[in-house]
Parts: C-alpha cells; sequence; structure tokens
C-alpha cells in the first residue's frame, strides 16, 4: 500500500524536473560549475552539457569553458536551476580573459599563503 497522493509526485526531489534547463552545480572543493543537464543517475552523478567553470575573484569573474562534463555525484554539493531571465551576477562584477583570472587567482593563493606562514611565526607568542 503507497501512502503517496498525485500531488507527492509534483514534489519530488528527482533531478528530473532539471533535465535539459541550465544548472549552477556547487562542488565540495568550492568550484562552481554552469551547463545544461543532461543526465543523472542515482548517486547524483550529472552530466552536463556546455559546462563551464565560473572562476571569481574579488569583483573579477571568467567563465572557463569545458564541454561536456561528468561530475561524480559525491562532489556535489548543491544544485540549483538558474533563472535566465534574471542577470546572474551583480553589476559590479566584471568579466575578464581566462589568462587574467588565473592570475588573479595565483595572487589571491600567494596572499593566503603568506598570511598562514605569518600566522605560524606568531604563534609563539601566544596573545591568549
Amino acid at each position: 500500500m503507497s501512502w503517496a497522493t498525485p500531488d507527492d509526485v509534483l514534489l519530488s526531489t528527482s533531478l528530473a524536473t532539471y533535465l535539459d534547463k541550465k544548472l549552477l552545480v556547487l562542488l565540495r572543493d568550492g568550484r562552481k560549475l554552469l551547463g545544461l543537464l543532461r543526465s543523472f543517475d542515482q548517486f547524483a552523478n550529472v552530466v552536463l552539457e556546455g559546462a563551464c567553470e565560473r572562476v571569481i575573484v574579488g569583483d573579477l569573474y571568467c567563465d572557463v569553458p569545458l564541454g561536456l562534463y561528468v561530475i561524480r555525484g559525491e562532489n556535489v554539493v548543491l544544485i540549483g536551476e538558474l533563472d535566465l531571465g534574471k542577470e546572474e551576477l551583480p553589476p559590479h562584477m566584471t568579466c575578464v580573459p581566462e589568462a587574467e583570472i588565473r592570475k588573479a587567482q595565483k595572487a589571491e593563493r600567494d596572499a593566503s599563503d603568506l598570511k598562514g606562514t605569518m600566522r605560524k611565526r606568531m604563534e609563539f607568542l601566544d596573545f591568549d
């Protein structure tokens, strides 16, 4: 005997409602991928067509094209549909070429590494 009513089918958590729609997929490592959902399975493994990685550093961003992309379900944190009628990013964001965003990423990574090493050097002071 099933407890589900016909109305419950509309409230399904299945990814089937997102097929052939543009999605944003947030991965465990922090990357953000955009693309059309073409396929999925019970483990949330997904196939994105025309995928691109959106790289954001400060007020700069770049969409790096990836093509057809398969994502293993265990790496997926969040999947959401993008509203094509709305602007996806705030107006103060600036689109830059891939080479420029990679330089900005490296500079940001170097700055955070330097901050981490400075913190390690200062641990001996024990300000607590």
